[in-house]
């Protein structure tokens, strides 16, 4: 198995290469802007495994990829679109200008990266993708309109798209973490609350859940499991997860969880 791993320097993205990497005969292309990170996780997840250090809003960035994985491997089995991060303020604050540069790593990188891999995934089919959305693609709160935009469109093209590709041999799989630990974001406000502590996953949970919407033929997955009831909340019971929403409670969380959770 050939996989394309985007953002893979930490979080979601090196623990989906250290899954994938137990996996026989796995051979990694690891994408993320860190050369010195992804050349360290090479040499820790024991299988043959070449980087790509760029940013995946560069205008070549999808041409350089997919210029690499043709002369490394020319094949292509899976594309995890991983990469993605939060800018946290209202709309009054950030305007259009924080809209559209979240939307452009979110949304417009990963469309991107898919267009240039799309036809090397079908040559290689069966074959899978998976796009990392996020809770936050279904509801949406104060002070993350716009990463919500983005994850929103996520979801709702990643959807489309696995109708579109079935007959081709392409999966597509949608992730949803919600609240993820990771080094830079340990989440202790929620973790240190048995109240709390249950709407927190690790990025090695939210791994599993990428392999089981790739490989493992899942149309979506959300981490933790319990957040679809949250999904499930938003269309049965609007106005009450609306008032919830709005509260003051949701405002304090969100100045508390840092700038994303992917």
């Amino acid at each position: 198995m050939v996989a394309v791993i985007t953002g893979a320097s930490s979080g979601i993205g090196e623990a989906v290469a250290l899954r994938l990497a137990a996996e026989p005969g796995a051979k990694l292309v690891l994408v993320a802007r860190r050369e010195d990170r992804l050349r360290a996780l090479a040499e820790r997840v024991g299988a043959p495994t070449t980087w790509v250090a760029l940013d995946v809003t560069d205008d070549d960035a999808p041409q350089r990829v997919l210029d690499h994985v043709q002369a490394e491997h020319g094949r292509l089995d899976l594309l995890v679109n991983n990469a993605g991060a939060g800018f946290r303020g209202t709309f009054a604050e950030g305007g259009y200008a924080n809209v559209k540069r979240t939307m452009d790593l979110n949304f417009d990188a990963v469309v991107r990266m898919t267009e240039a891999l799309l036809p090397l995934l079908r040559r290689s089919a069966p074959s899978s993708i998976v796009n990392v959305s996020s809770t936050a693609g279904r509801i949406s709160r104060p002070g993350s309109g716009a990463y919500s935009a983005s994850k929103f469109a996520l979801a709702g093209w990643t959807d489309a798209l696995r109708g579109e590709e079935r007959s081709s041999g392409v999966h597509v799989g949608n992730v949803l973490p919600g609240f993820i630990s990771t080094e830079g974001f340990p989440q202790a406000e929620l973790t240190g609350k048995a109240l709390t502590r249950w709407a927190v996953s690790t990025p090695a949970k939210a791994a599993e859940a990428v392999y089981e919407a790739g490989p493992g033929g899942k149309a979506e997955r959300y981490v933790p499991r319990a957040y679809v009831l949250v999904g499930i909340a938003r269309m049965l019971f609007p106005r009450l997860l609306r008032r919830l929403m709005d509260g003051g409670a949701s405002k304090s969380l969100a100045t508390k969880t840092g700038p994303g959770t992917e």
